[in-house]
């Protein structure tokens, strides 16, 4: 199985070329979409959605992320291939940073594009998606190449991003807010439930809630901490755990993020007190 992501968009033909070049190689292969609406050059939600989804795959699936801001530039192109058994082609380029931690890394290799790149592209500088990793990740998929026959071993360490791990110190939790649940308005955390236990806070007890965009405060009140949407009124603001099990801000009927402007990134972390 071969599942495909970038910041592409499907108003043009990208996608397709790449799924056209998959197929080539195998008409076989299963071919998946995971989003191709990725906000333009964001490496890093590039990265959360790898990790968000990833894990529900099975072992032996091969991964195609293509946020590349830098194509054409001396920043290498890599094939990981995790502890889990998952396999992601892709730029070093930071998008490796939460697999890498999560599903960790078993080994790294750099595409050799002398052979693992696709017939006569060697002019085209601007599209390495369809000519080299949408290629090699096909070949690997459809057992063309060994994972060996990728290139050259690399040290097991990829590019990553910087972000506020999520840990209790002083009678507080912090973490950071990777990503939002982008249909709803809902702000996501890292923060899981065994860290944000040692609040000791209960269902039905208030969480005080500090948002910051580096060391500019965008919010600070109080939500109540439930555990679905419907235990509150409509319009409501509710602390909750998200289907990945971490701690998530929302509104019942709402969206947490336009009512407060808040957004997600490296950039933004959060404090939780009781």
């Amino acid at each position: 199985m071969l599942v495909f992501q970038s910041d592409f968009g499907l108003k043009d033909g990208a996608v397709s070329a790449m799924k056209g070049v998959a197929s080539g190689v195998s008409p076989d292969l299963k071919l998946y979409d995971l989003t191709h609406e990725i906000p333009a050059y964001n490496v890093w939600e590039g990265a959360y959605r790898l990790v968000q989804t990833a894990p529900y795959w099975p072992a032996g699936t091969v991964f195609v992320s293509v946020v590349d801001p830098g194509v054409g530039t001396d920043r290498k192109s890599v094939v990981m291939k995790s502890m889990s058994g998952h396999y992601f082609v892709t730029p070093d380029n930071g998008t490796l940073t939460l697999v890498a931690e999560q599903l960790g890394i078993q080994e790294v290799r750099e595409i050799d594009e002398a052979v693992n790149r696709r017939k006569d592209s060697n002019e085209s500088y601007t599209f390495h998606g369809r000519d080299v990793y949408a290629f090699t990740a096909a070949r690997l998929a459809a057992r063309v190449i060994s994972f060996e026959q990728v290139g050259r071993q690399l040290e097991n360490k990829v590019v990553s991003i910087s972000y506020q791990k999520a840990v209790f110190q002083n009678n507080q939790v912090k973490g950071a807010i990777p990503i939002l649940d982008i249909q709803y308005g809902n702000v996501w955390t890292n923060i899981n439930k065994e860290v944000f236990n040692k609040l000791n806070i209960k269902i039905g007890q208030d969480v005080h809630v500090q948002v910051f965009n580096q060391d500019l405060k965008i919010y600070e009140g109080k939500v109540r901490h439930v555990n679905t949407f419907g235990e509150v009124k409509e319009g409501e603001d509710v602390g909750y755990f998200n289907s990945l099990l971490n701690f998530s801000l929302g509104v019942n009927m709402g969206s947490f993020s336009e009512k407060y402007k808040v957004l997600s990134g490296g950039e933004w972390r959060i404090v939780l007190t009781k």
